[in-house]
Formats: structure tokens, C-alpha cells, sequence
């Protein structure tokens, strides 16, 4: 397998976009679960496309050495997990 620079950056740059699409894909997967509630709603999966997207892109910048980059997307994790938290409590508590 060749890793030569150009390939290795090559590579980078489809995870970094990989990484883009999956943090892109809450919106749209928000936006379509509110349309079909008929109000405002976050899913479970917008949770879910914002670690995954954040994990990818946070992969990405730390390759970047881009320490603008790092911050912003470390600091979401503590509102992604949060919030996954007060969802399971509040389906433990209807249970």
C-alpha cells in the first residue's frame, strides 16, 4: 500500500468530509422528524450524527494540528452525551 503525502492528505480529506457529511445529516434528519411531528423536535438519531460527525471531524483537525478546530469540536461532546443522558432518564422515568 502506498502511503505516499499526496495519498495520506487524499485520504484526510475524505474523512474530513465524511466527517462533514455525517455532522451535516442531523440538520436534515431534524428538520425532516419536526416536519413530520408538525413542531420542533430533536430525534435521537440528531444526537447520534453529531458524535459520530464530531469524532470524525475532531479526528480530522487533530491530524490538521488545528487547535481552533480541536476546541470546537471537543467542546460539543459534553452537549451530545448530556443530552443523550437526559434522554434515557426521561424514558426511564415513563417506563
Amino acid at each position: 500500500m502506498d502511503l505516499s503525502p499526496v495519498r495520506m492528505n487524499n485520504y484526510w480529506l475524505v474523512v474530513g468530509l465524511i466527517g462533514q457529511l455525517c455532522f451535516s445529516m442531523r440538520f436534515l434528519l431534524q428538520w425532516i422528524y419536526s416536519e413530520k411531528q408538525k413542531r420542533s423536535v430533536i430525534p435521537l438519531s440528531f444526537w447520534i450524527f453529531s458524535i459520530a460527525g464530531a469524532t470524525i471531524l475532531l479526528s480530522y483537525a487533530i491530524h490538521r494540528r488545528d487547535p481552533v478546530f480541536i476546541l470546537g469540536q471537543s467542546f460539543g461532546f459534553l452537549v451530545y452525551f448530556r443530552n443523550l443522558i437526559l434522554i434515557r432518564r426521561t424514558r426511564r422515568q415513563v417506563q
